[in-house]
């Protein structure tokens, strides 16, 4: 397996923490990025002659571009750094959902342009962009965080055509429940509750408080996963990560294939009509 640079971001915590340990163990290089530098400082890992530690907020596209500057030339760009919002669509404050889409989707966009010029000179290249099971199918209360995970994977298939001719991979982590601070630290309440929600998203938001510390995923196990996937001659458009994510998956396919075939009668007579040649005019 050839080593490469890895620039991680979000490596305060979670899944961007477990995977610069993880990559710097397997003899790679990591530049580690977090909003603040201080957040890092404490981890054994970070004091890796291999390990370049650099602040980095990736809602300011100064930052952005400070930090690519800084970091020169690497192969893998992870866009870990996300945050979670829950409460119903109509609980959940404008200002919060805009937030929300800063970090999830317009932090991704601003790391991927700011690299890709590098990438397509060098003609190579690998990035990973973290969705969420909730990109999968949603869950009330999860509106616009799940929204914004199922952007930057349109994006994401976008970028995989796009790219393809350069030699950039491109791949979808899609996570479940992982043991993680998402829930602890991670997660922003919607700021004004309302109680005819409290059986549907409410019910959702105390299920997932329950499951705090609890969850199945192992992080570590979860980075060994996705170095095996930069390793590989083919690497997958999506990574479904946990047993939980994966079953979800599976039923998430089965169902649109069900309602395709349901109202495909429908859908199918909405066409003009093909003349007698069958050459549409």
């Amino acid at each position: 397996m050839s080593l490469k640079t890895w620039f991680i971001t979000g490596c305060s915590s979670g899944l961007g923490q477990a995977l610069a340990k993880k990559a710097l163990e397997s003899g790679n290089s990591v530049i580690a990025t977090a909003r603040n530098k201080s957040d890092l400082a404490g981890f054994a890992w970070s004091a890796c002659e291999r390990c370049r530690i650099l602040e980095l907020d990736v809602t300011d596209p100064e930052s952005v571009r400070e930090a690519i500057g800084f970091a020169g030339r690497f192969d893998v760009l992870v866009n870990n750094a996300g945050r979670g919002l829950l409460g119903a669509v109509e609980e959940c404050e404008e200002f919060q959902i805009r937030d929300n889409f800063e970090v999830n989707f317009f932090g991704a966009l601003n790391l991927i342009r700011a690299c890709l010029p590098m990438f397509r000179e060098q003609k190579s290249g690998h990035i990973f962009n973290f969705s969420a099971a909730a990109a999968i199918s949603n869950y009330p209360g999860f509106g616009a965080y799940g929204a914004a995970k199922a952007a930057l994977e349109a994006l994401s298939e976008s970028l995989r055509l796009e790219l393809a001719p350069f030699n950039v991979r491109v791949t979808i982590v899609r996570p479940g429940p992982f043991r993680t601070d998402f829930v602890g630290r991670g997660l922003q309440a919607a700021g004004n509750h309302l109680p005819a929600y409290d059986s549907t998203s409410g019910k959702f938001a105390r299920l997932v408080r329950s499951t705090d510390r609890r969850q199945p995923g192992n992080p570590d196990l979860a980075a060994k996963a996705i170095l095996e996937v930069a390793a590989s001659a083919s690497p997958p458009l999506r990574l479904t990560l946990g047993r939980y994510a994966n079953q979800k998956a599976r039923r998430k396919n089965s169902e649109l294939e069900r309602e395709l075939c349901d109202w495909e009668q429908v859908g199918l007579g909405v066409d003009f009509e093909l003349p007698a040649n069958g050459q549409a005019s």
